[in-house]
């Protein structure tokens, strides 16, 4: 008689109670998925595209407070102009169906990142989409979109400037919780996790001032195919390590 092993039931490695306020995911791996299936690289972006959607779903289910994801750098101009077009393509459709189900689901969002290079008709449904939102309560989800973690910085270095030869701010006086309020994240918590699906064990420009605590999670795993399973490990992980911030845990 052949054995059969029962599937692993991976919510039970997670404490629901004591979930991270705040995930980030570097969602990467979505040409390689489509070439693994001798598709075109537009089709993993799609494949890619529909899962965020499934995975903000249930982030929200389990009551996650922030979910931050990397849709588009600022690196990704460099990439083949009918790949770009088609991922400009796939974030209007997802703005499009997330405006038509925000009264619904609720949920906060926001994006990170320089919008102005954007096609005209997205920055549109991004500022829609941001609007509507504002008196949402719960899970916030921020896109970044044409982001890039040393942008953010000379941009906000370049605000700091300004404000000081206005008269608004002092140099000598300037803390890390301040500087922070010049950044696209003002008022979201830093990230307690960031993961990264595909293989890669880089941080690839993401969120380099917010991270600088955060606890990483690395997985073979393409971005098409990371379900709940695979958050649910990423967030078990999690949840054994101690963090000290620089610190020493007692003990």
């Amino acid at each position: 008689m052949p054995f059969f092993k029962p599937k692993e039931d991976t919510a039970a490695l997670v404490d629901f109670d004591h979930l991270p306020r705040h995930v980030a995911i570097i969602m990467d791996g979505n040409g390689r998925w489509a070439k693994k299936r001798g598709l075109p690289r537009t089709a993993g972006h799609a494949a890619g595209a529909e899962n965020f959607r499934t995975i903000a779903t249930y982030c929200k289910e389990i009551g996650l407070e922030y979910l931050t994801v990397y849709a588009f750098s600022t690196e990704n101009w460099k990439r083949p102009a009918e790949e770009v077009s088609a991922i400009m393509g796939l974030l209007k459709k997802y703005l499009i169906e997330a405006i038509g189900k925000m009264e619904r689901d609720r949920v906060k969002m926001c994006f990170f990142g320089d919008l102005s290079p954007l096609p005209q008709e997205l920055r549109d449904l991004c500022e829609q989409t941001r609007e509507i939102s504002k008196h949402y309560e719960g899970v916030q989800v921020n896109i970044c979109l044409n982001y890039g973690g040393r942008d953010e910085l000379v941009r906000a270095a370049k605000a700091f400037a300004l404000d000081c030869a206005a008269g608004k701010a002092d140099p000598n006086h300037l803390t890390e919780a301040q500087f922070g309020n010049y950044l696209f994240s003002a008022g979201v918590p830093d990230p307690d996790l960031v993961i990264r699906p595909s293989g890669e064990e880089r941080i690839s420009n993401f969120l380099l001032w917010q991270s600088a605590y955060a606890e990483y999670y690395f997985t073979d795993v393409l971005w098409p195919d990371f379900n709940r399973d695979e958050l649910h490990r990423a967030l078990a992980a999690y949840q054994h390590r101690q963090r000290r911030f620089g610190g020493v845990i007692n003990g």
